[in-house]
């Protein structure tokens, strides 16, 4: 058993990554400023501590719980707040990752695990997918601030000797995905046809991402603890798939019957981005298991309950 410490922990993947974490045996506490994270994610054998990763008391932290391995995951993640304020975007992002590496080093952690993006940090590739060698060129100061703590975290390598991984994580979905950032458009969709409300659909249906099964990151997330030594790895599946053709099978799963709202895409969003998983299957042994009709269910099932909830506690 291990001791692991997950900011970000109560967020929609830190949350899954401890119940994947406490399932393996390890002790985990967890960091969250409740931000963006709900106290209803967070696993009940997991100690808590309700603080901002910027602020000095993350000492004490690290003084009484003493972790070996640290999952980084508290971030700013919506891309269209980072363009309208890209100060606080690099305060929250790289600041506050500066102050967990420096606590690493400084109480001897054997791996700083890091929680980075692949669907920003590439920008527009001219081929797609993205691996790794593709020159990043992010178009948001979103993914220019996941680009500046992963340079970091291998100074911090290099520097102090601090193991680590990068991973890159593709549009993460599944049961307990907030409605924040454009990753949030499979919970999005779901919850606007289940109330019977047209969603939008910007860039009028067209945008090719890569969407990836929550459960499917946080096995590659615990993956990284013992395998992947100093790496920067995409976790993607390789396929492009079309917000249309995510309106189509949440449409059949949820029986909604009226038409999408077409608009253009936002400042700071990319036209297609998907990347692959090759790397992460040498290097973590990892691929995605879970077929994206599959996870669909599973997250329309999960918002059908949370609205359910809601409406017999008169929300």
């Amino acid at each position: 058993m291990s001791k692991v410490l997950v900011t970000g922990g109560a967020g929609f993947i830190g949350s899954h990554v401890v119940d994947a974490l406490i399932a393996s045996g390890h002790e985990v506490a967890v960091v969250d400023d409740l931000s963006s994270g709900n106290v209803d994610n967070l696993h009940t054998q997991a100690a808590f501590y309700e603080l901002d990763i910027r602020c000095q008391q993350m000492a004490e932290v690290f003084e009484e719980f003493s972790p070996d391995y640290v999952y980084h995951l508290a971030a700013q993640i919506d891309v269209r707040k980072s363009v309208e304020d890209p100060i606080y975007d690099a305060d929250v992002n790289v600041r506050g990752s500066i102050n967990l590496l420096e606590l690493c080093v400084a109480h001897r952690v054997k791996k700083f695990i890091f929680a980075s993006t692949g669907g920003a940090i590439y920008g527009s590739p001219e081929q797609l997918p993205a691996d790794e060698n593709c020159p990043p060129r992010p178009e948001s100061p979103y993914g220019t601030s996941k680009l500046c703590v992963e340079q970091y975290v291998g100074l911090y390598g290099r520097l102090h000797r601090l193991n680590y991984a990068n991973l890159r994580f593709p549009n993460v979905y599944g049961p307990r995905q907030t409605p924040h950032g454009e990753a949030g458009v499979c919970s999005i969709l779901a919850g606007r046809m289940l109330a019977g409300e047209a969603p939008v659909l910007y860039g009028h249906g067209k945008p090719l991402r890569d969407y990836v099964y929550v459960g499917d990151i946080a096995r590659a997330c615990l993956l990284a603890m013992k395998k992947g030594d100093g790496v920067t790895v995409n976790l993607g599946s390789g396929k492009g798939v079309s917000v249309r053709q995510l309106f189509d099978i949440i449409q059949e799963l949820t029986g909604f019957t009226g038409k999408p709202v077409m608009k253009d895409l936002r400042p700071g969003e990319v036209e297609n981005i998907y990347i692959t998983g090759d790397l992460a299957r040498q290097v973590l042994g990892w691929f995605p298991e879970v077929s994206l009709r599959e996870g669909l269910e599973k997250t329309v099932e999960y918002v059908r309950s949370t609205l359910t909830g809601a409406a017999s506690s008169g929300a």
